[in-house]
C-alpha cells in the first residue's frame, strides 16, 4: 500500500478512536515511513528533524494563551459576557436568547473570515475571544460543534476564494506553479474559479446550523469566572490598548510571538494586572495552549516522513496513470488525492507545489478547460485544510472551544467539520470541473 494512503489511516483511524492526535500521528509517521522503504533509524531520524519547523508555531500559541489569560484578568471579557446576557431577556425570553445567539454566530463568523484577508492574523483570534464566550454559550445551551464549524468556516473558505490576505498568498502560489507545470492562468480568474467549490462549503454551513440548532448541556464554565461587573475602566481601556498594539506589532514583524509578547507587556507594565499574578497567568495561559502545540510540533514530523519516503508523488502519479481520458473519473480521482495529501500535510498551501506538477499537464490533456483546471488544482488543495486533526484551522477552534475541557478534538471539531465541508468541496469541485 502506498505510504501516505497508510500512514494518514493509521492517523484517522487511531483520533476517531479516541487515541490522542499526537501519538496517533507518530504511529502514522512511523507506519508510513516503514511501509515506504525507510528504515526505523531513519524514519525517527526525519521524524525529529522534522519537529524543528513547527517550533515557532508553537510557541506563538503559548504565547497567544498566555496573552489571552491577561485580556481576561483585565475585565473586558466580563464586560463582553455582561452585555451579551443582557440581550438574553428576562427569564430567558426565547426571543432574546435567539437573538443572543445570532449575534454570537455573526460575530464569531465575521471575525473569523476579517482573521484570513482584512486583518490577516488568522487563528491568533481564537484564544483571545472565545473562552470568555463559553459561558455565555453555555446560557444558551448553544452546540460547539456549531461554533466550531463556524470558525472552520471562516478560516478557510476566505482565503480559497478572496484574494486578500492568506487569499492572497494562496492564490499567488496557485497561479505560480500552474505556470511552471504548463497553464498561464490570470489571478483574476481564480475566484471566479473557486466559486463554485466555495458554494459548497457555504451549502455546508447552513447545513450545519441547521443541525446543530438543537440545545446542548455543558457543565458551568468557571473559565475566567468573575462576579457580574468586576471590571474597571483602566483594565478595559489598557486591553484594548494592547489587542491593537499587539495587533500592529504582528503585522508590521508579521510575528505573532512579537505580537502576543507586546500584547501582554502593555498589559503588565499598565498595572491593569498584579505583577504577583503575572506569572501564574502567563503559565495558566500557556496550558492552554499547549496541545495545539504539541500537535503541530508532530505533524510537522509526520509530514517530513511522508514527503521523505517520496510516495506524495508516486501517489499523484498512480493516479494519473489510470485516468485515461474519462474527465468525470479524472476530476472525482484528483480530488481524492488532494484530500490524502493535505489531510496527512495539514496544510492546503503546502499541498499546491505536491499535485500541480502532475494534475496541470493531465487536466490539459484529459481535456479540461484552463477554469476547470484551476478549480481542480485549487479545490484539491484545499480539501482536508478542515477536519484534519492536524490542521490549524481545526486545531484552533479546539483550542478555544476546550478550554474548560468539554469539547473533543476529533468528534466535536474534525468530524463535523469534515462532513460539512470536504463532502460538498469534493461535489461541488467536481461539478465546476465538469462545467467550467
Amino acid at each position: 500500500m502506498n505510504a501516505v494512503i497508510l500512514a494518514v489511516l493509521i492517523m484517522l483511524v487511531l483520533s476517531l478512536l479516541r487515541v490522542n492526535v499526537v501519538l496517533a500521528l507518530v504511529a502514522g509517521a512511523l507506519a508510513g515511513g516503514l511501509a515506504g522503504g525507510l528504515s526505523i533509524d531513519k524514519t525517527i531520524e526525519v521524524f525529529s528533524n522534522g519537529l524543528g519547523g513547527s517550533a515557532e508555531v508553537a510557541l506563538s500559541y503559548a504565547l497567544l494563551g498566555g496573552f489571552a489569560l491577561a485580556i481576561s484578568a483585565t475585565g473586558l471579557p466580563n464586560l463582553l459576557v455582561d452585555w451579551v446576557l443582557a440581550k438574553v431577556g428576562k427569564d430567558g425570553e426565547s426571543r432574546g436568547k435567539t437573538l443572543s445567539k445570532a449575534l454570537i454566530i455573526f460575530s464569531i463568523l465575521l471575525m473569523s473570515i476579517f482573521s484570513q484577508n482584512l486583518i490577516p492574523i488568522h487563528i491568533a483570534f481564537i484564544p483571545i475571544l472565545i473562552p470568555p464566550l463559553l459561558k455565555v454559550m453555555n446560557e444558551l445551551q448553544m452546540d460547539r460543534r456549531l461554533i466550531a464549524s463556524v470558525l472552520t468556516f471562516g478560516l478557510t473558505a476566505p482565503y480559497i476564494l478572496l484574494p486578500a490576505g492568506f487569499g492572497q498568498i494562496f492564490h499567488g502560489i496557485l497561479a505560480e506553479n500552474m505556470e511552471n507545470s504548463g497553464l498561464a492562468v490570470e489571478m483574476a480568474d481564480i475566484p471566479k474559479a473557486m466559486l463554485i467549490p466555495v458554494a459548497g462549503m457555504a451549502a455546508g454551513l447552513l447545513i450545519a446550523l441547521f443541525v446543530y440548532r438543537k440545545k446542548r448541556d455543558y457543565r458551568p464554565s468557571e473559565l475566567m469566572e468573575t462576579e457580574k461587573g468586576n471590571y474597571s475602566k483602566k483594565g478595559i481601556i489598557f486591553s484594548l490598548v494592547a489587542i491593537a498594539a499587539a495587533l500592529i506589532v504582528q503585522l508590521q514583524l508579521d510575528s505573532m510571538i512579537f505580537g502576543a509578547l507586546t500584547g501582554i507587556l502593555v498589559i503588565y507594565i499598565s498595572g491593569a494586572i498584579k505583577w504577583n499574578e503575572a506569572d501564574q497567568l502567563l503559565t495558566e495561559g500557556m496550558k492552554m495552549m499547549a496541545f495545539i502545540g504539541f500537535v503541530m510540533l508532530a505533524a510537522f514530523g509526520f509530514a517530513d516522513v511522508l514527503k521523505e519516503t517520496g510516495d506524495v508523488e508516486s501517489l499523484v502519479e498512480q493516479v494519473a496513470g489510470i485516468i485515461g481520458d474519462n474527465k468525470s473519473l479524472a476530476a472525482l480521482l484528483m480530488l481524492l488525492v488532494g484530500l490524502l495529501v493535505t489531510m496527512g500535510i495539514g496544510s492546503s498551501f503546502s499541498t499546491i507545489p505536491i499535485i500541480a506538477t502532475i494534475f496541470v499537464p493531465l487536466a490539459l490533456e484529459v481535456g479540461f478547460s484552463p477554469m476547470a483546471t484551476i478549480a481542480l488544482v485549487g479545490t484539491a488543495a484545499a480539501l482536508g485544510d478542515a477536519g484534519s486533526p492536524a490542521s490549524d484551522s481545526t486545531l484552533g477552534p479546539t483550542a478555544g472551544l476546550n478550554a474548560d475541557g468539554q469539547h473533543n478534538h476529533i468528534w466535536d471539531t474534525c468530524v463535523p467539520t469534515f462532513l460539512h465541508y470536504n463532502i460538498p468541496l469534493i461535489l461541488f469541485g467536481w461539478l465546476a470541473a465538469i462545467i467550467l
